[in-house]
């Protein structure tokens, strides 16, 4: 059985430096066992409705601006998988699944961490969308419905950030995190260590520190898909903690 695994990906620029999270990444992607395919559910394809990208060679997305050039011109070319995308619509008929064969690809949430974890870009990647018109719930819910693809070869990769505030972004890497952040981040490690998930679902957002931590869902929701693909009999590893630029948690969750 693959693992289901949470990455906080962070700013782009991880994607071409080396630093600890970079290390721990590429240390994470030397123990992982190799997988038939990825599924990554990224916090940058931000749809209505739920899609699946269906086409047999993703283009890689740069979906930022104001970065290095450096950075515009990585391309990370791991095929796709037309059959993984039929499968994965034949699995989940509710909501109906939508096929994407020209419009999307691989987004910075999915490529700036395979291409520590897997840098040779061999494993064939499908993103699935994050419908936004839907509630957490929802998307803990289609989670559940991913399980049985670990049990098939395919590693669950959620890519997001569990606090995640670019407002309130310092731009020196190593300053300290905010009081607030560090609180919340605590209090998901504490949440997901006693699988109280319903927590994480319904009450992620009832503080300070959530609603600071959380201000739009859409670096939270990826961690939400993992959640669900999770099983109770399942070991939990937090293979990288730490903070980014004062309000960016990098917490890794990997559950298997």
């Amino acid at each position: 059985m693959m693992p289901a695994l949470f990455l906080g990906h962070g700013s782009p620029m991880n994607a071409i430096q080396e630093n600890s999270i970079t290390r721990a990444f590429k240390k994470l992607g030397a123990e992982l066992p190799k997988p038939r395919a990825i599924l990554a559910i990224s916090a940058h394809w931000m749809t209505n409705g739920t899609w699946v990208t269906s086409m047999p060679h993703p283009k890689t997305i740069h979906d930022f601006y104001g970065f290095p050039q450096a950075l515009f011109e990585i391309q990370y070319p791991a095929r796709g998988s037309t059959q993984l995308a039929k499968d994965l619509q034949q699995l989940i008929t509710d909501p109906q699944v939508r096929a994407d064969d020209h419009s999307w690809g691989l987004d910075h949430g999915t490529w700036s961490v395979l291409k520590h974890l897997y840098p040779y870009a061999d494993i064939p990647v499908v993103q699935l969308s994050l419908d936004m018109t839907q509630p957490p719930q929802f998307h803990f819910e289609l989670g559940q419905k991913l399980q049985d693809l670990r049990n098939q070869g395919i590693l669950i990769l959620g890519s997001g950030n569990i606090v995640h505030n670019l407002h309130k972004i310092k731009w020196d890497d190593d300053t300290k995190p905010y009081d607030w952040a560090v609180e919340f981040d605590d209090w998901v490690k504490e949440k997901s260590i006693s699988r109280d998930f319903e927590s994480l679902i319904t009450n992620a957002t009832d503080t300070k520190a959530g609603q600071l931590s959380i201000p739009t869902p859409d670096h939270y929701y990826p961690l939400l898909y993992v959640l669900g693909a999770s099983l109770s009999k399942d070991t939990l590893n937090f293979d990288i903690e730490g903070f980014q630029n004062a309000s960016i948690s990098m917490r890794s969750l990997r559950f298997g």
